[in-house]
């Protein structure tokens, strides 16, 4: 398992949890493309493998390029921080009332 600087793993998860603020129709905005930028270039100074799939979400920073980065920083908790950032922190139910709801 490959280790990563804290400074990328935060811009990582900025970005992640900031999905709203950082994405436009599914592609990386002029701010999300500022963090991602910050992080990509920490990113291949650490870990210049991983140069193809970083080059390849800056040509076209698409939420599926940018995630395919993403998964490889956070690993699973990358699904778990967008999710939260789209859904919230609320849990909706479809209609079933629960005893201790009332």
């Amino acid at each position: 398992m490959r280790e990563f600087g804290p400074d990328v793993v935060r811009l990582a998860r900025k970005l992640a949890e900031g999905y709203l603020v950082y994405f436009s129709r599914g592609v990386l905005n002029s701010e999300g493309r500022k963090v991602f930028e910050e992080m990509a270039r920490m990113l291949i100074d650490e870990h210049p493998e991983l140069k193809k799939i970083v080059t390849r979400a800056r040509r076209n920073p698409t939420l599926e390029n940018v995630v395919r980065v993403l998964e490889r920083v956070l690993g699973e908790e990358t699904s778990t921080l967008l999710k939260g950032a789209v859904e919230g922190p609320y849990m909706y139910s479809s209609g079933v009332q629960h005893d201790w709801a009332r």
